[in-house]
């Protein structure tokens, strides 16, 4: 075996995900980037569901180029016929070339969820299958909790397979639907499994004890040609298996051809467009796409990586389209700190003063509750203050943020502020949505005069992160913001006992970060 199909169900099982909830354009949009990508199958949904149902009629005018789009439904109901039910029928009205149809292994779902014979069960899975087979599809059988199935009653479950196998379908998968399987006992399952079945199988798992990608991978590595899964592991419950994962495994690992060697590369960018679109926090630690997964923070680490980049990472961070991020902390030392002056085109080495003096001060400030590792741009107007080779763009004389109640029940949030620009005073307001939103207004309303390149950024996301929840409401606080521009997108951050002034310190940051970038541009 050197190939194995990758099928994608974000837009079914992940759509399942608590706090998802997809409009037909964000699956639509999805559906592009995974045909982009290179995935073999993506699952659209239930053609007998009105929103799935569209997503169908959209892509018949606007076909995928590179994946196959697939319909998906259950067996027929108990004491009817194929042809005349209604959930079959609309799979065969969707149009696609491939189906995938589900059915019952467990005796225990046949008797306690469908409430029928253990013997109309397998003529459901059989008659569901010939059907669609005689409308010229092709067929993947998804035997549902097949692992607990065949634990509670081998011989049944295997009966269920066979029947499918009778039928015609083209694959079956073994779903292990209750992620509660160790990776050991799955293996032994598929090894019998294929000592009887001699179609093509698939494996579909999920994570409820973190053990989905292990166990697709065990899988592939005992013969099974397809892998199911979703973007970012989302599902119901704990998910399902992460195909970021799985693709990067099968295709870096055991050299198995899933997608080509130059998608690989935007495997990265997929994941976090999903999760954009999704509306899901992108995990920093996630394997292979995080933005934490190939960040090195201590000093030892980074020291080694700088020398051989593989005594700290298993694969080159570019081949997934993620990249090295060293990371500058307490306890990184001054590495950190030499990489980012290198970056700036400042000449710093390990025992110069200057190195030091950064050094200490990070130091002192991480102490106050500062961080930069989530915050270069802040880092950077910090290491040019250091050395004296910054020149500030204008003077604050003060600023007044108003928060007020009105009768229409609404709450109004005003900033005034006063500052100098080349010894030229300006002094204005401006409202906005919350204090912060007012005050960054009000800012780039006052200088935008001076500095029209101002009018095409924009804050982009505000986080507040109490620092000790012991103090109640005299705490400390850290204020995260990022903006972004027409071309990139910075990070910078305050640190204060006053929220307003943690804010203000990191939206000064952001502002002078976006006209000391300009300058730096304009000088190239």
């Amino acid at each position: 075996m050197n190939k194995v199909t990758i099928y994608d169900t974000t837009l079914r099982d992940g759509a399942q995900t608590e706090g998802i909830s997809y409009s037909l354009n964000d699956k639509v949009r999805i559906a592009s980037q995974l045909d982009d990508l290179g995935i073999h199958y993506i699952e659209g949904g239930w053609p007998s569901n009105t929103k799935d149902r569209e997503l169908f009629k959209a892509l018949k005018k606007k076909p995928l180029k590179n994946s196959q789009l697939v319909a998906f439904g259950s067996t027929r109901r108990a004491n009817k016929k194929a042809g005349q039910d209604p959930n079959v029928k609309s799979i065969i009205e969707a149009g696609t070339k491939t189906v995938t149809i589900f059915g019952k292994s467990w005796d225990l779902h046949v008797k306690d969820v469908l409430k029928t014979t253990l013997e109309e069960n397998i003529n459901m899975i059989y008659d569901s299958i010939s059907y669609l087979k005689s409308k010229s599809k092709e067929v993947f059988y998804d035997a549902e909790h097949f692992f607990d199935a065949f634990k509670s009653n081998k011989d049944y479950a295997i009966k269920t397979l066979e029947a499918a196998q009778r039928a015609g379908a083209d694959l079956i998968i073994l779903c292990e639907t209750n992620g509660g399987i160790l990776t050991s006992q799955l293996i032994k399952t598929i090894k019998e499994v294929k000592r009887k079945i001699k179609v093509p199988l698939g494996i579909h798992t999920h994570n409820d004890m973190d053990l989905a990608v292990a166990n697709s991978i065990a899988a592939v590595e005992h013969g099974c040609v397809q892998v199911q899964g979703t973007f970012n592991g989302y599902g119901e419950r704990c998910g399902n298996a992460d195909l970021v994962s799985v693709i990067a495994i099968l295709k870096l690992k055991m050299g198995l051809d899933c997608i080509s060697d130059k998608k690989l590369r935007e495997l990265t960018k997929t994941a976090h467009f999903i999760s954009e679109i999704s509306n899901m926090k992108q995990m920093p630690n996630q394997p292979f796409a995080g933005r934490s997964a190939f960040a090195h923070k201590g000093g030892v680490h980074i020291n080694a990586v700088l020398k051989n980049p593989l005594s700290y990472e298993h694969i080159t961070p570019e081949l997934v389209g993620n990249y090295r991020r060293i990371l500058v902390s307490e306890l990184a030392g001054k590495s950190p700190i030499l990489i980012k002056a290198k970056e700036m085109k400042l000449d710093l080495d390990k025992k110069s003063p200057q190195t030091k003096k950064i050094l200490k001060l990070l130091q002192d400030l991480e102490h106050q509750g500062y961080q930069f590792e989530a915050a270069d741009a802040s880092f950077e107007i910090l290491v040019k203050k250091a050395l004296k080779k910054y020149k500030k763009f204008f003077d604050l004389e003060g600023f007044k943020v108003v928060i007020e109640k009105r009768k229409d029940n609404k709450v109004y949030s005003e900033a005034t502020i006063k500052l100098k620009v080349n010894n030229i005073q300006e002094h204005t307001a401006s409202e906005g949505d919350g204090p912060v939103n007012a005050l960054d207004n009000a800012l780039r309303k006052a200088l935008k005069q001076f500095y029209p390149a101002l009018s095409k950024m924009h804050l982009a996301d505000f986080k507040v992160r109490v620092l000790d929840e012991k103090e109640g409401t005299a705490a400390k606080v850290r204020v995260l913001i990022q903006s972004q521009d027409e071309k990139d997108s910075w990070t910078t951050v305050g640190v204060s006992e006053n929220i307003i002034e943690a804010s203000w310190k990191a939206l000064v940051d952001s502002i002078e970060y976006k006209l000391l970038k300009d300058s730096r541009d304009k000088s190239k």
